[in-house]
């Protein structure tokens, strides 16, 4: 059974930084891209970021050059540091894993997903 767990959510002040973890189980960890998602309240869930086994990453335009992916195959774990938070990054953030190379914005291509982890950015 895959199970994806994160953690690290939290309140924060606008400006400053959280690092969310996922840690993967029941899979093989190397042969899936790993992304993050948020979804606001009210909102789309929405890609926020993407990265490969050859750690390579993909970011969404509204988080690029703030926020970083990294994973590390031997913990099966994925991280998300988000720096210079805005109010507007307040959300649920997930993990989920998608099987294969291709890349992939849309959520419901994707094949396991976390239970979320609440990040709150306050003013």
């Amino acid at each position: 059974q895959v199970q994806l767990v994160e953690s690290g959510g939290g309140l924060v002040q606008a400006g400053g930084s959280l690092r969310l973890s996922c840690v993967a189980s029941g899979l093989t960890f190397s042969n899936y891209v790993m992304a993050w998602f948020r979804q606001a309240p009210g909102k789309e869930r929405e890609f926020v970021g993407a990265v490969w086994s050859d750690d390579s990453t993909y970011f969404a335009d509204s988080v690029k050059g703030r926020f970083t992916i990294s994973r590390d195959n031997a913990k099966n774990a994925v991280y998300l540091q988000m720096n210079s938070l805005k109010r507007e990054d307040t959300a649920v953030y997930s993990c989920a894993a998608r099987r294969g190379i291709r890349l992939e914005t849309r959520s419901d291509v994707y094949d396991h997903w976390g239970q979320g982890t609440q990040v709150t950015v306050s003013s």
